[in-house]
């Protein structure tokens, strides 16, 4: 029988075989009879699917757990069993890992901080000592800065009698001085290493050592790993030696990534969970617009991206929000109790009035009686007299009464005004938190809010409403040529000149970074690009001043108008899509969607 080489022919083949030996045509059976027939081994076969549930039912109620989820995953997906293999040494290393010494870490402390080190004083230790404690959330984490902390001490060395030196070359690196710039040594004293290969091998040292082992302080199995690489290259003597942590660099190379994409996910978690938490407390406020305000600041930083300036800013203004309405809820809060007291007061006075009056009723009656029963004039005239007492007595009492409750009213009436004025103010500090800090024009929240109002208006009274997105031309030139703080002025600028040139029933809002959004109710399409050309006309007439020279500040701007029942962030998308047009043609110029 002539050989069988063709692929085809040997499936043919082994089909046929199957058939005539009566052998069920399992894939095992199929491929074990396929290589029987073509003379090769049939290679082992990676089980994809097998592995694939196994990772599927994997639990991920840790942050360790799901870590070697995803580094199982990886490996799957890749059909590596070496990929496989590293996992689950990982992860066993991970569950055998060794208790910390902290032991030995506090004698190394103590030994430490009663060593004299030039350029560190006692001072900067200790207050070394209370960051690590204060920032650190967990005894590991505690335990891998304080040994950061200690290496950095032990780089630098001791002095005789405990003073500090002069701020020259620390003398425990010579050899990389004098290797950059001394001549080279005669071979004798061996290879001497080149001024680059040294700062290499210390730069190298320092990434790891002072900064990946920091980052990765969270993983402890991690830091050990880079503080060990550390160590290893400042050990190194030779460029072979160096390049030996190759293949160590590598492998905590491709771990790190893995643990800073977990780190990535953990942070969206967190941010999700605070965001459901702000609107779940958005749901219970109802008449409370102080924590209204509070809460729309909060959502507002959860829904962008975060940055430590904004972080900053949003913390500024929330104490500040936070300060002025815990005054002012207190002196409403007065103002509401005194207000209570004079109407008890006033309610007293009346009741006392009323019982007044009745006694005198009273008396009035017994002298009518005594009257009647006069004989003389005698008589008379000590009723009368009785009579004008208590009527003089009835009158004083109205007379204090009248002027009591005078006084009262104006006292209630100062209350009011003082409860209208305070209320006031809590409506302006919440307005706070709805604009933006540096241009006073609405932020996100703001322009949402007022979008929301706008739109209902336009479908309520059958109008028009158009929008007008404008970005600022070359802004990231700007600011780099003339710094950041020129251009949050040109911000302040633009916003000042915009908000001045509109009509008052007209809203603008900071969309972000250097975009605006004109809201233009009862405005067509054609006139609302004719506003906003006369923005552009004024804003070209009006220079940006920066250290007295004259700055031309222009935008790019595309208007919208609302369609029908067209959601509005969709006429807003639109304006959008417009603008970029404007700047592909050329910029400062304003093109309809």
């Amino acid at each position: 029988m002539a050989e069988i080489s063709q692929p085809s022919e040997i499936a043919r083949e082994t089909l046929r075989r199957l058939a005539m030996s009566k052998i069920p045509p399992t894939p095992d059976n199929y491929r074990t009879l396929y290589h029987e027939i073509a003379g090769t081994q049939a290679a082992e076969t990676f089980p994809e699917r097998a592995f694939k549930a196994i990772h599927t039912a994997l639990p991920r109620a840790t942050a360790e757990q799901t870590r070697f989820a995803r580094q199982f995953d990886t490996a799957i997906s890749g059909g590596s069993w070496d990929g496989i293999r590293g996992a689950l040494t990982d992860l066993l290393a991970r569950s055998g890992s060794e208790p910390l010494g902290w032991a030995s870490l506090i004698r190394d402390l103590v030994q430490q901080l009663e060593t004299h080190h030039v350029g560190i004083t006692s001072a900067k230790k200790k207050e070394s000592l209370e960051h690590v404690l204060s920032a650190s959330a967990s005894p590991e984490l505690v335990f891998t800065r304080l040994q950061s902390v200690l290496r950095s001490w032990a780089q630098n060395p001791a002095s005789e009698n405990g003073e500090m030196a002069p701020p020259v070359a620390p003398a425990a690196q010579p050899t990389a001085v004098k290797a950059a710039s001394a001549p080279a040594p005669s071979s004798k004293e061996g290879q001497p290493w080149r001024g680059g290969i040294v700062e290499l091998k210390d730069l190298i040292a320092q990434l790891l050592d002072n900064t990946l082992s920091i980052v990765l302080a969270d993983s402890p199995e991690l830091s050990r790993e880079a503080t060990e690489i550390a160590a290893a290259a400042r050990a190194a003597e030779n460029a072979e030696q160096l390049a030996g942590l190759s293949e160590r660099l590598k492998k905590l190379s491709y771990r790190a990534h893995f643990f800073a994409e977990d780190q990535a996910e953990l942070k969206t978690a967190l941010l999700h969970l605070i965001n459901l938490i702000v609107e779940n407390i958005s749901e219970l406020v109802v008449d409370d617009q102080w924590l209204a305000g509070q809460i729309a600041v909060v959502r507002e930083l959860v829904q962008e991206p975060m940055n430590l300036r904004r972080l900053d800013d949003v913390e500024r203004r929330m104490k500040d929000v936070i300060v002025k309405q815990s005054s002012l809820k207190k002196s409403l809060n007065e103002a509401k109790d005194r207000l209570k007291v004079m109407l008890a007061t006033f309610v007293d006075r009346l009741a006392d009035f009323s019982e007044t009056t009745t006694g005198y009723h009273d008396k009035i009656e017994k002298c009518a009686e005594k009257i009647s029963r006069a004989n003389d004039i005698g008589e008379l005239s000590d009723v009368l007299d009785e009579v004008m007492r208590e009527t003089r007595v009835v009158q004083l009492n109205a007379a204090r009464s009248r002027d009591e409750l005078s006084t009262m009213r104006s006292r209630v009436d100062d209350a009011e005004k003082e409860v209208t004025r305070l209320q006031n103010e809590l409506a302006h500090a919440s307005e706070m938190v709805r604009h933006d800090p540096l241009t006073g024009a609405l932020n996100r929240k703001g322009m949402d809010d007022a979008l929301e109002n706008e739109v209902s208006r336009v479908r309520r009274q059958d109008g028009t409403l158009s929008l007008a997105l404008l970005d600022i031309d070359n802004f990231k030139k700007l600011n780099d040529t003339l710094g950041h703080a020129a251009g949050d002025a040109a911000l302040v600028h633009l916003s000042k000149v915009v908000h001045e040139t509109i009509r008052p029933q007209d809203t603008l809002a900071r969309y972000g970074g250097e975009e605006f959004v004109v809201l233009l109710p009862n405005t067509p399409l054609d006139d609302a690009v004719s506003a906003m050309v006369r923005v552009q006309r004024e804003l070209t007439r009006r220079f940006f001043l920066h250290n007295n020279d004259k700055v031309l500040i222009t935008f790019s701007c595309g208007v919208a108008e609302l369609a029908g029942e067209e959601v509005p962030y969709d006429a807003l998308k639109r304006a959008d899509e417009a603008m970029y047009l404007a700047k592909r043609a050329g910029k400062n110029r304003v093109v309809p969607a």
